[in-house]
């Protein structure tokens, strides 16, 4: 059995514009100690399936209104309030996209670890300081002792994506949500968390999903990548196969839009045409038919199933096929 399995999972918004379809019906699992992307653009639905794993989806007007989300043997939806807070932070940390709006400003740094443990550990304040600052140790933060009196605003951003990684550490969890941790960051310093996330999530076999819109960032840290469009898993695979054999007109499109060490200077980047759907009105079509370059009628009257296209690589697209062929052509 999978550590996380998610089956069909509907996420909608009710606003006076109408029904938001965020996370429209998606299906995935993590297995322990593995690490698994969801990549898309801004606003396909990516950070809502995060947050709905934790059911921190705000009610109103969010609402998680089907599927399964089985962790560790149960159904986080059916659990209580008071249970699911014992999953956060415990069994499931998170670290959440802007470290400075995720930590409390006028509480210490040290205040801030040490209530995580004291809370589902149970430990004493003299124990819960010695934990914090073993956890600062480990995420690279020097001078730990001084660290721990300080404020967020003391510290610079990559330190606070650290401080973000400790807190999501604290408990020792299963698994760990990380929503585009790498957002507010500098390339240098991007590459030092994710690598600093990779290596402690391999020594503590600690899975992990990482939310982001950018394939590239994945591409070295990931063992397989969902890729999503419009609240739908449009392709899945080993990081492997969706990089080196994309079978999805969008997966093709983001990676073409990455610019490349490899190709001349002169290069022109191939951005991906047009905008993202307005989810209130999607009409079961193919969602992203209307920036297609391979679209034909089929695709105006059904959306298409997510099939098989290899081993353990699927897409949802009804000329996957054509898309191989012309990429075999190519190379």
């Amino acid at each position: 059995m999978a550590l996380l399995e998610i089956d069909e999972l509907k996420t909608q918004f009710f606003t006076s514009a109408g029904t938001v379809l965020a996370v429209d019906g998606i299906s995935y699992t993590v297995e322990e100690g593995e690490t698994v992307a969801v990549v898309g653009e801004s606003g396909c639905g990516k950070s809502v399936s995060a947050l709905s794993i934790l059911r921190l989806v705000a009610d109103p007007p969010g609402k998680i209104v089907g599927g399964r989300i089985g962790f560790m043997g149960r159904n986080l939806l059916e659990l209580s309030d008071s249970e699911i807070r014992d999953v956060r932070g415990r069994h499931i940390g998170m670290i959440f996209q802007e470290p400075m709006t995720s930590l409390n400003p006028v509480l210490s740094i040290g205040t801030q670890l040490t209530e995580t443990v004291i809370h589902h550990l149970g430990y004493s304040e003299e124990r819960a300081a010695s934990r914090s600052l073993e956890l600062m140790e480990m995420v690279g933060i020097s001078d730990p002792p001084r660290r721990l009196n300080q404020y967020p605003h003391h510290l610079s951003g990559g330190m606070r994506q650290r401080v973000m990684i400790a807190m999501a550490l604290a408990c020792e969890p299963k698994l760990i949500i990380a929503d585009e941790p790498t957002t507010a960051l500098d390339v240098t310093i991007q590459a030092q968390i994710l690598e600093l996330m990779k290596n402690l999530t391999r020594e503590l076999g600690v899975a992990m999903i990482i939310i982001t819109h950018n394939l590239g960032v994945v591409a070295r840290y990931a063992d397989r990548v969902n890729v999503m469009y419009a609240g739908k898993i449009i392709e899945e695979g080993s990081a492997e196969d969706v990089y080196h054999r994309p079978r999805h007109p969008y997966t093709l499109a983001l990676l073409n839009s990455v610019p490349r060490v490899d190709q001349q200077r002169s290069a022109k980047l191939d951005p991906v045409e047009g905008q993202p759907p307005d989810l209130t009105r999607l009409d079961g079509s193919c969602s992203f038919r209307p920036r297609c370059r391979y679209a034909q009628e089929q695709c105006a009257q059904s959306f298409p199933e997510l099939e098989s296209v290899g081993e353990g690589h699927r897409a949802a697209c009804f000329r996957s096929q054509e898309i191989a062929a012309g990429l075999e052509q190519v190379a």
